[in-house]
């Protein structure tokens, strides 16, 4: 008995786990991205690349994108010159879109559920953005809460790091507030 409890204990301590490579997002000097670029550890957070950002990265190793813009976003070619999808494609990289944003692509606890999948599935450091790094900082801040089991606070605290900003019931309040997360069963 004594054996398997010291067995377990040290597969608890030295196993991996993504959260060993989560840091708290520092920017990035990228001028070829909309908004900003972080680095995460394990990640990338983003706003829109440009064609020669993703050429940059795909030689740099990134061989995953997951974006949350929306198809109406990606397709209005004076924001986004090019297809994407198309180029990540044919630099051999894993494009995944989760769209978020607006009434048809609200944000949802089944969004995050869909990030982790395409996070768990990621070869490599992906490369995860929105329009200006926004909703990518907010997703990151919830992944890491519900999915990684950092305290609230701190995951809004990677979030903001990267583009999130503050609320605006902080910005009325004249700093930020802490938080305590609620699951259901501690509501009823």
């Amino acid at each position: 008995m004594k054996t398997i409890v010291i067995a377990l204990c040290l597969l608890f301590v030295s196993a991996p786990s993504f959260a060993d490579d989560v840091k708290m997002p520092v920017k990035l000097d990228a001028p070829d991205f909309s908004g900003v670029l972080a680095d995460a550890g394990k990640v990338f957070l983003g706003g829109q690349p440009s064609e020669d950002a993703l050429k940059r990265l795909a030689a740099e190793g990134v061989s995953t994108i997951i974006n949350f813009r929306t198809p109406a976003e990606m397709a209005n070619r004076q924001r986004v010159p090019f297809d994407e999808a198309e180029v990540a494609k044919s630099l051999g990289i894993t494009y995944i879109q989760i769209p978020l944003g607006g009434k048809d692509y609200p944000f949802k606890p089944s969004a995050v559920a869909a990030f982790a999948e395409a996070l768990k599935k990621a070869k490599g450091k992906p490369l995860v953005h929105c329009g200006s790094a926004y909703r990518a900082s907010h997703m990151w801040s919830a992944y890491l809460a519900k999915y990684e089991g950092m305290d609230i606070n701190e995951a809004i605290a990677h979030g903001r790091a990267a583009n999130m900003g503050t609320q605006a019931v902080e910005e009325l309040l004249g700093g930020n507030v802490t938080y305590k997360l609620e699951t259901e069963t501690e509501k009823n």
